[in-house]
């Protein structure tokens, strides 16, 4: 069952487009030349050390910033600000989670919120935010206050309030982050099942590629002021990776397939909390 209104869908397969895409800011270039294209319900992470220019690509995605040179398309036209075929989970939310707002609120909050001018009763917007909290998972925790959520229970809710409105694209800002394991394998198992379900395009950043590598289409790996975009096998290489850092890097795969990436330490491979950016 999906949730929230239904939106006239686009059956073009490339939904986003970058061509010869550079980006920065005054003064400063933090990616340069970058070409890829992401399909209609793709699982994408999003990687790469720190400040190297993740949360940028979230920025772009989002209208919130424009190329120095090249183009990117989303949606088969320039990224435009506020767009409500995009849900987003930022790193913090402009709501505290000490807040005692019910989740149920927050979600419908955000429902109410992007009505595009139709006027639905509150028992429309309460169901609607029931059914998004059901569709993660969450659905016992409509009643209860943000503040007494563990970690792992608020990236459900928070997931529930990106998907109320059935966005085409989710962007999720580092959800991962002071997870345990056991979370971490919940968290990723429930994109993975909404990627999959709903035919959505999802954005990952995650400074881990291990929990994610088994069931991503793609990875954009953003290094060294330049982007490399494949499939994970394409990407993780100790040759591709070599180009793109311009350094000696080694890809070791563990019997499990876990990845260990060695000789990018002094490039800053930890990638945890590069460019923190705001809900909007």
């Amino acid at each position: 069952m999906r949730i929230g209104i239904t939106h006239k869908i686009e059956t073009q397969r490339e939904i986003v487009i970058a061509r010869n895409l550079t980006v920065g800011y005054k003064g400063k270039t933090v990616w340069k030349e970058a070409n890829f294209s992401i399909n209609r319900g793709e699982f994408v992470a999003v990687i790469g050390p720190n400040g190297a220019g993740k949360t940028t690509m979230f920025r772009m995605l989002l209208g919130l910033q424009k190329p120095l040179s090249g183009t990117l398309d989303v949606f088969g036209a320039r990224p435009r600000r506020g767009s409500q075929r995009i849900g987003y989970v930022p790193q913090r939310h402009t709501i505290d989670n000490e807040t005692n707002i019910e989740c149920i609120e927050l979600v419908r909050l955000a429902f109410s919120g992007n009505k595009w001018g139709f006027s639905l009763s509150r028992r429309e917007e309460k169901k609607a935010a029931f059914d998004a909290l059901e569709a993660v998972g969450a659905r016992e925790l409509a009643n209860k206050s943000l503040s007494s959520l563990s970690g792992g229970e608020l990236q459900r809710v928070y997931l529930a309030e990106a998907l109320v409105s059935n966005p085409e694209m989710l962007l999720l800002d580092e959800p991962l982050s002071n997870l345990d394991i056991r979370r971490v394998k919940e968290l990723v198992g429930l994109v993975n099942r909404t990627v999959r379900s709903r035919n959505v395009t999802a954005f990952l950043v995650a400074h881990d590629i291990n929990p994610l590598i088994q069931f991503l289409d793609k990875v954009i790996y953003v290094a060294n002021g330049k982007v490399a975009t494949g499939k994970p096998e394409q990407v993780l290489t100790s040759k591709r990776l070599t180009a793109l850092y311009e350094t000696d890097v080694e890809v070791l795969r563990d019997s499990k397939g876990n990845i260990v990436i060695v000789g990018a330490e002094d490039q800053g491979i930890d990638d945890h909390h590069e460019d923190e950016m705001d809900v909007i």
